[in-house]
């Protein structure tokens, strides 16, 4: 089947997916992502667009035939200015697996010194976590909250974020890895491993991920905590909560949606993830991926249940704006074909700073102390990235 990386250029025409992360260069009108599905490298910027709903208007009105895409992120919080634009030069590549010339990255110098420091203290975000256990049990429609943590870390001259994109892609190659403009000299990069939703043609696909397990190096250990995960009443029920909002979000627009009784684990370098592959036929092909990510938008697994409650609880729990994390970063052309996955094991770079960003997703029967490990085995992604193995 003719992928939407193909549908505009012949296979054989394809530049590697190598060759446009060499030509990837940070700044407000360049973009990079790269997933199982095929590569994007875009520069220049033909229209800026800050509303989601104005980007899918705007598509339609390029017409199907047109080579148009919008590319970028939309933030987590309602109202905000999305990160979205229209590039004047779009480049298209294969999968990184397809490439056979795509050779490991280069290790993080070891040299390098960063300066940590994390918003908010653990202990307060063990706190955090604390409250929101107690409001769980007040109240007995709160079923589920979403608490995150940042990482600052800061070194002279910053990060190499192309030699860390590299790092990030084969640390992950399954995964999503992105770099998009995050406003003004700022870059949001990451490699997440959550599709919110893909569209190809009337095909829909949503991997939604919740109830997590750090990666252990020991590989008997490993298996236990894999096995222990997919049976953990409290990771089982985390899993649900996200598993039905995501069948009611995609009900209205989707005929013959799977949705399979049990979830599977999904595996990155740093954690196990519960996982649930829910698949659907578009009813009406006017319906676009970017029009499908914003009904999904915010799931549980970033949010919690119910959404409005979780978000009052996040503001006030939470010292810090998400800004773009936990939001949706992709891409969506004019004919509706699109990616939209969401924003995780992110970080924002600027200047010499780097905030790395992580959350967990709290229920009545969670431990602070065991969420708190979590978001830290969350960071490794990052840590691994820049030549740090732990935070301090």
């Amino acid at each position: 089947m003719t992928t939407a990386f193909e549908a505009h250029e012949a296979p054989a025409a394809l530049p590697a997916a190598g060759d446009l992360l060499a030509a990837y260069r940070p700044s407000p009108s360049g973009a990079f992502l790269a997933g199982p599905t095929g590569t994007l490298l875009a520069r220049g910027v033909d229209r800026a667009v800050t509303d989601p709903a104005t980007a899918t208007a705007l598509l339609r009105d390029l017409g199907p035939d047109s080579t148009g895409v919008v590319i970028g992120a939309i933030p987590f919080a309602p109202g905000r200015p999305a990160r979205l634009f229209v590039p004047t030069d779009l480049r298209r590549a294969g999968p990184v697996a397809e490439d056979p010339f795509f050779e490991p990255a280069a290790p993080a110098p070891a040299d390098r010194i960063w300066r940590q420091t994390p918003v908010p203290a653990p202990q307060v975000y063990a706190d955090a976590v604390a409250e929101a256990v107690r409001l769980l049990a007040e109240d007995p429609e709160l079923a589920k909250v979403v608490l995150a943590r940042t990482l600052e870390l800061s070194t002279p001259g910053g990060a190499d974020l192309p030699a860390m994109l590299h790092r990030l892609i084969h640390r992950d190659p399954s995964g999503y890895t992105f770099a998009v403009p995050a406003g003004g000299d700022a870059t949001l990069v990451g490699a997440s491993p959550e599709l919110l939703v893909s569209r190809r043609g009337r095909a829909v696909v949503s991997n939604p991920l919740a109830g997590s397990a750090a990666r252990c190096g020991d590989l008997a250990e490993d298996l236990r905590r894999a096995a222990a995960l997919l049976e953990s009443p409290k990771d089982l029920a985390e899993h649900a909560f996200v598993v039905d909002a995501v069948r009611r979000a995609l009900a209205p627009y989707c005929d013959d949606l799977v949705v399979p009784e049990r979830p599977t684990l999904l595996r990155t370098a740093a954690m196990w993830h519960l996982s649930t592959t829910v698949t659907g036929t578009l009813r009406d092909p006017g319906t676009s991926a970017l029009d499908l990510a914003l009904a999904l938008h915010p799931t549980p697994a970033v949010c919690g249940t119910p959404t409005d409650r979780a978000r009052e609880l996040i503001a006030e729990l939470e010292p810090f704006d998400r800004d773009l994390y936990t939001g949706v970063v992709g891409w969506g052309d004019a004919r509706g074909d699109g990616e939209w996955v969401v924003t995780l094991r992110c970080a924002e770079a600027e200047g010499d700073r780097l905030r790395l960003y992580a959350g967990a997703g709290v229920v009545a029967a969670s431990d602070p102390a065991a969420e708190l490990a979590e978001t830290g085995a969350k960071f490794r992604t990052f840590l691994h990235a820049v030549g740090l193995e732990n935070a301090s």
